[in-house]
């Protein structure tokens, strides 16, 4: 009888033992993909997914997630700042950490052409993508320009654009925003929204 409650006694010992070493386990099992209702924004400061797989990332890193701006990122840009918004076409004075702080950059980077070569409405876009270190990725692509133009004013926009761009780059990008901006499309529209003097009828 005392023999059959020791050995009783010893499955009891060795299923706790058992039953607490597989919870310890279970506690400690780690999620391959961690976080993953919760992608990183560079609004955010974690924890979450900090950025996507590109050709600058040596890994490891996640196959591209859902961002919370879409599959591009957008943004159009007047020559003249809307009342109330000057702050938005200012330069930020720190690293740029932010979405915000991108689109304030690149807004404060457009120089568009003088009045004598402008043309009043006239809109523009191009696409293009960064390195994690702020340069560009190639050049601008032109994507839209407004129909019927002249040849020479849709180049000298273009020229303008890309001297714009030129005279800012590289910014300098935060680690974490490097990382979520590094290889994604950028779009940026430009309006020309200056209210420029007609010329004089010849007579």
């Amino acid at each position: 009888m005392l023999r059959r409650v020791l050995i009783f006694f010893a499955f009891a010992v060795l299923a706790f033992a058992f039953a607490g070493t597989a919870g310890a386990r279970q506690r400690q099992q780690t999620n391959p993909v961690p976080f993953a209702h919760t992608p990183c924004s560079v609004l955010d400061y974690g924890p979450c997914i900090p950025s996507y797989c590109s050709v600058f990332n040596h890994g490891p890193c996640l196959p591209e997630i859902d961002y919370p701006y879409g599959e591009n990122l957008q943004l159009t840009i007047l020559t003249v700042p809307p009342e109330g918004q000057a702050e938005k076409y200012r330069k930020p004075d720190h690293d740029l950490d932010t979405i915000g702080d991108l689109f304030a950059a690149l807004r404060s980077c457009w120089a568009p052409p003088p009045a004598g070569d402008a043309r009043e409405g006239m809109q523009m876009s191009v696409r293009f993508s960064f390195k994690r270190t702020g340069e560009m990725i190639g050049s601008p692509r032109l994507t839209f320009a407004t129909r019927g133009i002249p040849p020479d004013t849709r180049t000298t926009y273009l020229n303008a654009i890309n001297a714009s761009l030129g005279a800012c780059l590289p910014l300098k990008f935060t680690g974490g925003l490097g990382g979520a901006l590094a290889g994604r499309p950028i779009m940026i529209r430009y309006v020309d929204n200056r209210e420029l003097a007609k010329p004089a009828d010849n007579p």
